[in-house]
């Protein structure tokens, strides 16, 4: 193990600092900003021995400024979508931003992603951010408090969520990182396998708004239960898909809620790095970047593209505070919020 570092890596355009805290267990090795708490990098040994850092980023703190994407950054207050920025909580309506044509999106105009950390703890292995979120912020109701922990376990990254409100409001945090394990600079990933530990997902309409049912994969281009390579079936003649250029769809996990479980299996044939993602939480969205456009610049001079990388968000279902049959992100005023979402790796020679 090495010691942990904290290093400034410049200033928002409102005069906040934003710092670079680096991590290295002796296996795998991340760095972390306090802007979005966002994971820059994630250095894991392939087959060979050799690192490869395996999530997309930017050099710059400009760069995370400037393009969309949330690339690395933990969203909230309640990630994904909510449908046209309004929903109903214990009799009163609340109106958010809308900022994802006609919908709220992963908090809106100014959610957690663009907001500036604080470091509670820091060591070689774990760095614990902390941010509190103001009643009325977005539109949201409560103060909420929330802390969330980056811990390296032997060949783990464990990411957990805790938050408290003292008013009941939806709450739905998530990690946005772009993988590619072929390394974050080595284009589509179109060739990676993936599997989904999930029999169901929640189809939705043209603006990526659940359509309130829970489908079965079987029989359809959404079926990942069986490692299956991303580009398989990304461009089949199926709604779902062409309507959102890809995959953008929330999976059932399989399991119970609240219940540390497998989520998500991923490999690539280049490097020879699995992935392994368990979560808590009821949902995961697999993502395939398809609006990233081509060419964005990326970290040490890459250049960036849709489909370069995909995106595992466990959470709470999209839309969850306006659909009863969903399970409900809201969190009580006084009650503790905790969820864990680990990604797990090793690797093979290829």
């Amino acid at each position: 193990m090495t010691q942990p570092f904290r290093r400034p890596f410049g200033a928002t355009p409102a005069g906040e600092p934003v710092e670079l805290l680096g991590l290295d267990n002796g296996t795998l090795r991340c760095q972390i900003l306090t802007l979005g708490a966002a994971l820059q990098t994630l250095e894991v040994p392939d087959g060979h021995g050799n690192r490869v850092d395996v999530v997309l980023g930017y050099d710059t703190l400009e760069d995370y400024l400037k393009y969309d994407g949330y690339l690395g950054a933990v969203v909230g207050r309640c990630a994904n979508r909510i449908a046209k920025g309004r929903f109903s909580l214990n009799g009163k309506e609340y109106t958010l931003a809308v900022n994802n044509g006609p919908n709220h999106l992963h908090g809106g105009l100014v959610g957690f992603s663009h907001r500036v950390w604080q470091v509670e703890e820091l060591t070689c292995d774990r760095a614990v951010l902390a941010l509190s979120s103001s009643d009325g912020e977005e539109g949201y109701p409560g103060n909420l408090h929330v802390r969330v922990t980056c811990r390296l376990d032997g060949a783990a990254l464990e990411l957990r969520y805790e938050a408290r409100s003292d008013q009941d409001t939806p709450c739905n945090l998530t990690n946005h990182s772009y993988f590619n394990l072929s390394g974050h600079s080595s284009g589509p990933v179109l060739d990676q396998e993936i599997r989904l530990f999930s029999q169901s997902y929640t189809p939705t309409d043209e603006t990526s708004i659940p359509l309130g049912t829970v489908e079965p994969v079987a029989g359809t281009p959404m079926d990942l239960r069986a490692p299956t390579p991303i580009g398989a079936h990304i461009d089949d003649s199926f709604i779902q898909l062409r309507q959102a250029g890809g995959y953008d769809h929330n999976y059932v996990v399989d399991g119970s809620m609240g219940v540390l479980r497998p989520a998500a299996w991923a490999r690539s044939p280049r490097t020879g790095i699995v992935m392994e993602t368990e979560t808590t939480l009821p949902g995961v969205q697999l993502y395939t970047a398809n609006f990233v456009e081509q060419g964005r610049p990326g970290k040490g001079g890459a250049a960036y593209g849709p489909r370069h990388a995909f995106c595992l968000e466990t959470q709470f279902f999209p839309d969850s505070p306006n659909q009863p049959a969903f399970p409900s992100c809201i969190l009580r005023a006084g009650e503790r919020y905790e969820q864990v979402t680990r990604y797990g790796f090793s690797a093979s020679e290829t």
